[in-house]
């Protein structure tokens, strides 16, 4: 799918997306435990508070920008979707949000001790997954961290008929990755892998759910 058809599907259902998922509910101890993993890594190699400095890039309403900000991280959120920045700015006023393009961020680079990818590659085609993946560790200073979140395997879902359930007509597709796929790009581009988690389906999810914590070599 173009940027352009992925903000206009999460620009109709931000609302009700934002007052669907307000916390982390969705997520298993096993993801969340990943994420820690990364605030932690995070906080250890920018050693005080102040350089702890993470990018919730696609960051939706919000809601894991919290997450981290809750877990001692300084944190900002960018997300193509206008209406979710809106929402995210509605729901976390003390965290700043802003519209961006995940191909093109516009901060300079190393300007974040960490960048989190949570489900934000899931509406990027294969084609254009390398240079979504160099913008992010672009960005990320030498030593730091990335963790990036997916739905595992191969082929792409279609999704629309999930938010037909909440009265939304939208086109929305996503692409599923494994593990294995993510971290050979990483690698290219100058991040090796940490660790991973591959799980299961869960509740209503179709997919096995991957995580990825990457770090930057120096």
């Amino acid at each position: 799918m173009s940027p352009e058809a992925v903000r206009i599907a999460y620009d109709t259902v931000a609302g009700d997306y934002a007052d669907a998922f307000p916390g982390t509910e969705p997520e298993t101890p096993l993801d969340l435990a990943m994420v820690d993993a990364f605030a932690g890594a995070v906080r250890t190699q920018a050693e005080t508070p102040s350089n702890a400095r993470i990018l919730d890039a696609g960051c939706g309403a919000g809601r894991m920008s919290q997450y981290l900000k809750d877990h001692g991280c300084s944190v900002q959120g960018i997300d193509g979707s206008p209406g979710m920045v809106a929402m995210a700015r509605r729901d976390h006023p003390d965290i700043h949000f802003s519209v961006a393009d995940l191909a093109s961020i516009p901060f300079a680079d190393n300007s974040f001790a960490g960048v989190m990818l949570w489900y934000s590659i899931i509406h990027t085609p294969p084609a254009d997954l390398p240079g979504v993946l160099t913008e992010a560790v672009r960005l990320v200073r030498p030593g730091g961290h990335l963790l990036v979140a997916f739905q595992s395997g191969t082929g792409i879902r279609d999704v629309a008929p999930a938010y037909r359930e909440l009265g939304h007509e939208i086109t929305l597709e996503r692409y599923c990755y494994t593990a294995d796929d993510v971290t050979a790009i990483l690698e290219t581009v100058g991040a090796q892998e940490v660790c991973r988690l591959v799980r299961s389906p869960q509740a209503r999810e179709r997919d096995d759910q991957a995580v990825v914590l990457a770090r930057l070599t120096a």
